[in-house]
């Protein structure tokens, strides 16, 4: 049961950072101004959009690499 729930997590989490690396700005801009991330520009360059981008996608890359070790461990 608890391997199934692992499961899930870690399918979510990894559906989550594909979708958030892709909302990511490359060199030419990305998908992320779209939704606004290029009207609001601060002192170093970087919009409030971008950095709570940023965050979100590192806390979802932890929980993806979390699940994948305990998932590692919990199937041998």
């Amino acid at each position: 049961m608890l391997t199934a729930i692992f499961l899930v997590i870690h399918v979510i989490a990894s559906l989550l950072l594909i979708t958030f690396i892709l909302f990511h700005a490359g060199r030419g801009g990305g998908v992320s101004e779209m939704f606004g991330g290029g009207m609001q520009t601060q002192a170093l360059g970087s919009t409030v959009m971008e950095k709570n981008l940023d965050r979100i996608t590192v806390i979802t890359a932890i929980v993806f690499a979390g699940t994948t070790i305990l998932l590692a461990f919990r199937l041998q």
